[in-house]
């Protein structure tokens, strides 16, 4: 996998651009990545309409749950869908709206220095091999290009908004994150289900 460093998209991959995005305080501090899981509707998957949520294009009238949060303006660098393809909405170098309220080690306002990247899932539900083999995919290529992004420098959502957001939820496993990429990930020992 090859991300560009002067467009910040990954090569090959679908890009569909998110106009919830803005430009970072510093281009050059990006030290996180951070996971998330996300379904539209809830539970559901396999549609756009995750796509549709990220470009302001989510019709109010065709769910119930649309219509509370039509009005949101957020976006994820990228989303892996269930099959393990990649769709990319924001380019690394620009500040996506995925962490909101948040803190890592002291440092607030994660969406100034993460990347965030959503998984096609729920809190109820396994996620799927190939979502975590792309996952392994992306993570080493970012680190290649954004030399600021420390090995292990991942976490939950959950984690840097505690008691506000609980994704990536207790199905996901950080053990297939952590053997495959090579890493010991500490700040996530206590939390592995």
């Amino acid at each position: 996998m090859q991300i560009s460093k002067k467009t910040g998209l990954i090569e090959g991959v679908n890009f569909l651009a998110s106009p919830n995005h803005d430009d970072r305080t510093d281009e050059n501090d990006i030290s996180l990545i951070v996971v998330h899981n996300i379904s539209l509707p809830p539970e559901q998957f396999g549609s756009e309409h995750i796509s549709q949520l990220f470009t302001n294009c989510l019709c109010p009238d065709e769910h119930p749950f649309f219509a509370e949060i039509n009005h949101l303006r957020v976006s994820s660098h990228v989303l892996i869908r269930r099959n393990g393809d990649i769709v990319q909405y924001v380019p690394f170098h620009k500040r996506a709206w995925h962490a909101g309220i948040s803190s890592y080690q002291g440092r607030e306002v994660c969406n100034d220095f993460s990347i965030g990247i959503e998984l096609e899932g729920t809190d109820n539900q396994a996620f799927c091999d190939e979502q975590y083999h792309s996952l392994n995919v992306l993570v080493p290529a970012l680190q290649d290009t954004y030399k600021g992004l420390a090995i292990g420098a991942i976490t939950g959502h959950e984690d840097i908004s505690p008691g506000r957001k609980t994704d990536p939820g207790p199905y996901f496993k950080w053990e297939k994150v952590a053997e495959p990429l090579g890493v010991d990930l500490p700040a996530k020992a206590e939390v592995c289900r």
